[in-house]
């Protein structure tokens, strides 16, 4: 049986960083990985410049919506990647984390966006050829099981 892997996105807002890098991984991964993206303290839209940046790249994140960072979607991770949330993420002995230092998108427009968002780019195909060297991943699952959702 084909395991799907689950990532979960982290930062403070979920509307800049933790956005980026949930759609380009949801994209790249083309139904191979499962994606969450959270924030410990949601804003109430993703940043316009972070919009603009990503549209320049056909993702369209006009509709986002940030959402809040449960202790469920940690625990159900295989890979939480953490983008400045601190402590407010909940750890789970054995669940692998990173830690990804990167500057916050708040406030910037699509030019000043553009290396922040190719650089998430970057991480994020690496960590998808991790992924895909993992025992278990294949082909895209047939169904997905019940209790489970992409953000």
């Amino acid at each position: 049986m084909t395991h799907v892997p689950e990532v979960l996105f982290v930062c403070v807002h979920n509307a800049g960083r933790s956005q980026m890098a949930a759609a380009l991984l949801q994209h790249h991964g083309a139904g191979r990985v499962r994606v969450r993206s959270a924030g410990s303290e949601p804003a109430d839209r993703v940043h316009q410049g972070v919009v603009a940046a990503m549209a320049e790249l056909g993702i369209d994140l006009a509709g986002a919506v940030p959402s809040l960072l449960d202790r469920d979607a940690v625990h159900i991770a295989d890979v939480v990647v953490t983008m400045g949330c601190g402590d407010a993420c909940p750890v789970f002995p054995g669940k692998r984390y990173l830690d990804w230092e990167l500057p916050d998108p708040a406030g910037k427009d699509v030019g000043e966006v553009r290396p922040i968002r190719d650089e998430i780019d970057r991480r994020v195909r690496a960590l998808l050829d991790e992924l895909r060297e993992r025992p278990g991943f294949g082909s895209r699952p047939s169904k997905r099981p019940s209790g489970r959702c992409d953000r």
